[in-house]
């Protein structure tokens, strides 16, 4: 009987404990929405209804085009490189590119999938030790190789554009970057995850996060006047800003012990005072597709378990002790919200933690067991708050999923909100096991894959 009424005692205290901490964010997240559909409702009415809304293909070619200088590291790609390559070349709609493709000196099979794709707008560029190191370093030294080419040919990118080795690129995203880049030192295209059939619940939580996260949550970032991150891949860094970087770190614009050098290197362009900027905008008239860059995430649970690792533990864990907190406050928000997954998934454990026990004691109280389980008035209250907001929140992620992808996906994400807590609890455990003991050292990369549609075109 005591140790019931300890259980119930402890569930309780778990409870207050999670509902307290669930209201914060969610109080937190629900001034990002209404931030976000103030900022639509400001736009329809006062600039939209002057100037007619931007298409990329609208805004293409203003003038002559320019330079672009491709980054694409990779160590174990040759399964993807190729194809990747291929289809790149093919897709890219501007007339002066070239790809820098980083590849390992003991790493032969992706270095002979490069060089099988034979186009003289591809330079291979071997990384001088065994792999892997890490992407920063690899990133590193694709800009050595830029330097040498710019020394031996006298032209300059206007930008150089970051890309991962399993990525489908837009046709317009080059031409987009080309006469955006004089406006703002960054450029960030949305990134949408391809929904793999094979893998509804693990790859298809990707889908959910980033149609919220880039849909909305970037916008009111560069609403209220924080940096934007960037995600590694569809983003541009105008070629002067990434010199000042390198001018500061010592010749390397990329941090080469940073397992998120991409998030970073958006903050560090802010701190700087200099513009980031996203851009989120329909390829052509009459259709909703954004200009984007795509590909395939983790199908597999240990998979995404452990990008998600690197993710927590460069921006929660790394990140804080490297970039700090400073900025205005909409920067300083922002930070907070990047770094707030070790304590949610602490509150996520502590909640269903308290759940269990409930259901534990109620299944006792049913057998006749002496368990009474009750919960306060002002517990239930804040449980009622927390539903309500609860139901908001899955309302807006359904609905930015469905507006991504589809109804039937916009409804699987509903349930799919599982998958996702428990994937971030068990990167949340490894990130800090790994930032205890010093932080990961090498690549901790997952295995990609290219669309087979994209090979077979």
């Amino acid at each position: 009987m005591t140790s019931a009424f300890l259980l119930a005692d402890a569930a309780s205290e778990l409870m207050l404990f999670a509902a307290v901490g669930f209201l914060l964010f969610a109080l937190d997240d629900l001034a990002v929405d209404l931030i976000y559909f103030a900022r639509r409702a400001w736009r329809a009415m006062t600039i939209y209804t002057r100037y007619p809304r931007a298409f990329a293909t609208s805004i293409a070619m203003l003038w002559k085009p320019r330079f672009i200088a491709i980054f694409i590291p990779a160590w174990d790609e040759s399964l993807v490189i190729g194809p990747m390559l291929k289809s790149t070349l093919k897709r890219f709609d501007h007339p002066d590119y070239r790809i820098f493709v980083g590849y390992y000196r003991n790493d032969l099979a992706t270095a002979a999938a490069i060089v099988n794709v034979a186009d003289k707008r591809i330079e291979a560029v071997e990384v001088p030790s065994d792999g892997p190191t890490t992407k920063a370093d690899c990133l590193n030294h694709l800009y050595d190789a830029l330097l040498t080419y710019e020394a031996g040919t006298g032209r300059s990118p206007i930008a150089v554009v970051l890309h991962d080795a399993e990525d489908v690129v837009h046709p317009f995203e080059l031409t987009l970057f080309d006469q955006l880049i004089d406006r703002a030192a960054l450029i960030q295209l949305p990134v949408q995850p391809l929904v793999d059939p094979s893998s509804t619940w693990v790859s298809g939580h990707y889908c959910d996060e980033f149609a919220e996260s880039h849909g909305k949550e970037l916008v009111v970032r560069e609403a209220v006047g924080a940096a934007i991150p960037l995600a590694g891949v569809g983003c541009a860094i105008e070629r002067n800003a990434l010199a000042r970087l390198a001018a500061i770190q010592e010749g390397r614009p990329f941090i080469g012990t940073s397992m998120t050098e991409d998030y970073e290197m958006g903050l560090r362009l802010g701190a700087l005072g200099l513009k980031t900027m996203f851009v989120r905008i329909p390829a052509r008239t009459g259709s909703n597709a954004v200009v984007a860059s795509r590909g395939h995430f983790p199908a597999s649970f240990d998979a995404a378990v452990r990008q998600k690792a690197r993710w927590v533990g460069g921006i929660a864990f790394a990140g804080w002790d490297r970039l700090g907190w400073r900025g205005g406050l909409g920067e300083r928000w922002m930070r907070m919200r990047d770094r707030r997954g070790p304590l949610a998934a602490l509150l996520m454990v502590a909640g269903y933690a308290a759940v269990l026990i409930w259901i534990q004691l109620g299944l006792a109280r049913s057998l006749g067991a002496p368990a009474h389980p009750s919960l306060s008035p002002a517990l239930k209250s804040l449980l009622t708050i927390n539903a309500w907001l609860l139901g908001w929140r899955v309302l807006m992620r359904s609905g930015f999923v469905t507006a991504n992808y589809g109804l039937r996906q916009g409804l699987v994400s509903i349930p799919r909100l599982l998958v996702g807590n428990l994937i971030a609890i068990l990167a949340v455990k490894r990130a800090l096991f790994l930032h205890a003991s010093g932080g990961p050292k090498s690549w901790d990369k997952t295995r990609h894959i290219f669309p087979a549609e994209e090979i077979a075109s």
